[in-house]
């Protein structure tokens, strides 16, 4: 299973690294979908989260004095080069990586697959995920507290349905779209809302 998910986060990876070998450098430049960060950027923490250990993010963490933002950055700063051609090389080589922070191991689908739209949406670049792959992270996201970067007590308060996914999850006013869009809704992406439907659609706009 193990094993699995692994195969699942390094097909991400490499479909990703094939979007970005085809952009220019001005399209690194862009801003990306994480505030305050262009697209090198949101590349660099991917590069970033791909090395980190269990033992390296607590060590990074308490560096960062407790600071996930700080941290955050700090990994950004580290793993940027001077160049989009040499973030895009130290992407590559991080590629088939399965090391891990201390978190749940879908977690790294998750990161994939958001940070992936972070960065292809402002680009009018699109993907068509494996639905697996979209599920397993909506499912994750769902149950992950918010202080570890999930919306677990958003999602107890609206019922989720996948419209492209035998996928229902939660009890209270409905929300219905595509798996990646009730993903991207609960990673906080605005841009997803336009996609939604359904009465529980105003708690996740005023969320």
């Amino acid at each position: 299973m193990k094993d699995d998910i692994w195969s699942m986060v390094h097909a991400e990876r490499a479909a990703l690294i094939g979007d970005l070998a085809q952009l220019d450098d001005g399209h690194w430049a862009q801003p990306s979908l994480c505030a305050g960060w262009t697209v090198h950027d949101v590349v660099a923490h991917l590069i970033d989260t791909a090395r980190t250990t269990r033992l390296g993010f607590v060590a990074g963490f308490v560096r960062a004095r407790f600071d996930f933002h700080r941290q955050n950055a700090r990994g950004v700063e580290r793993e940027r080069g001077a160049a989009p051609r040499e973030t895009l090389e130290r992407l590559r080589q991080v590629a088939t990586r399965t090391s891990t922070p201390p978190a749940h191991l879908d977690s790294r689908l998750v990161e994939e697959v958001v940070h992936g739209e972070d960065i292809r949406r402002p680009l009018g670049l699109a993907r068509t995920y494996p639905p697996e792959v979209v599920v397993r992270s909506l499912r994750l996201q769902a149950r992950t507290p918010a202080s570890f970067g999930g919306a677990k007590e958003l999602a107890a308060r609206l019922r989720l349905t996948a419209t492209d996914a035998d996928l229902s999850i939660g009890d209270g006013p409905e929300v219905r779209g595509t798996a990646l869009a009730l993903l991207l809704a609960l990673s906080g992406r605005r841009v997803a809302m336009a996609e939604l439907d359904g009465p529980g659609v105003a708690t996740l706009t005023t969320a």
